[in-house]
């Protein structure tokens, strides 16, 4: 029983994790933290491969596909290899009506936990500072120089 509600934690660790993911501006190190567990619970026998599926919105206008991979009561997608594609059935489009279950934990309590079951330290999040730049400044427009001796010619003036 232990080890059950442990993949369990693990399972709605990476759900968090993923969900965080998808929204940060800096997801890089979250999505490698989800594959490096999810590659382990492979490894290990705690999760399997289902299929593949068609990305909803590819980039570049190619299809592209993802393997879909059951943990629990959990899907999750991950990028294919090449093996994938000529062991694993093809599901066609994303199921819109399956939804993960709704856990909540809290990000750096996931962050911990799939750091522990990977065992390795990943580097903290940098959130940048956006850098603010003074606005620029519109150009001084140069008064065209006169001359205190000038005179217009015209012929109203001058009576010509």
């Amino acid at each position: 029983m232990e080890t059950e509600s442990k993949r369990r934690q693990i399972a709605i660790a990476i759900y968090t994790v993923n969900r965080h993911a998808k929204t940060a501006p800096n997801n890089r190190v979250l999505y490698e933290l989800k594959n490096r567990s999810i590659r382990k619970l492979l490894r290990l026998g705690h999760a399997e491969k289902i299929g593949l599926h068609f990305i909803e919105n590819p980039q570049l206008s190619k299809q592209s596909s993802t393997v879909l991979v059951k943990c629990g009561d959990f899907l999750f997608h991950t990028l294919p290899e090449k093996e994938d594609f000529k062991s694993l059935p093809h599901l066609g489009n994303q199921d819109e009506a399956f939804r993960n279950p709704q856990e909540r934990m809290n990000l750096k309590t996931a962050k911990e936990i799939l750091s522990d079951f990977i065992d390795e330290q990943i580097p903290p999040i940098k959130v940048g500072k956006k850098r603010l730049v003074a606005p620029k400044r519109p150009a001084k427009r140069l008064k065209p120089r006169v001359s205190n001796t000038q005179t217009f010619r015209s012929s109203y003036l001058d009576g010509k």
